[in-house]
């Protein structure tokens, strides 16, 4: 038995975006059982506009109205990044190596001086460094 089932009040964790879509696509339906609202009365009820409700009922129409409650993933990053997979093996393999003369262990800064010097990228950050160590160890 589900939380709910057993007498249990759970939190839904929903959008409020995902909410507004879903009661405002309940309000279009013009079927006996439903309310059968005009666009005007929908918009003023759930702070939306006309054009975004014709836009919701042509989606919901084409792809399903589930795909109103989607996110559409991004199919690149929001910025590329810095090191590709070459670059951040190289970067291991420095880390990996033994430190340069004078020094126990190399700092995020003297590495990420390295990368340079060596020309692997144009200019880095200790803390781009720090999270690639991050993400790979």
């Amino acid at each position: 038995m589900s939380g709910v089932a057993k007498g249990k009040r759970g939190k839904l964790k929903i959008a409020a975006w995902e909410v507004q879509r879903a009661n405002a696509l309940l309000m279009c339906d013009e079927s006996e059982a439903g309310p059968a609202w005009p666009d005007d009365r929908i918009a003023d009820a759930y702070w939306t506009t006309t054009r975004s409700l014709g836009n919701w009922r042509k989606q919901a129409c084409d792809r399903g109205p589930l795909s109103l409650l989607e996110r559409k993933a991004r199919e690149t990053p929001p910025t590329p990044p810095i090191l590709d997979g070459e670059m951040e093996a190289r970067l291991i393999k420095i880390v990996c190596s033994s430190p340069p003369d004078g020094r126990s262990r190399r700092t995020l800064q003297v590495l990420a001086d390295e990368l340079v010097r060596l020309e692997i990228v144009h200019s880095i950050s200790d803390t781009t460094v720090g999270s690639v160590q991050k993400k790979t160890s």
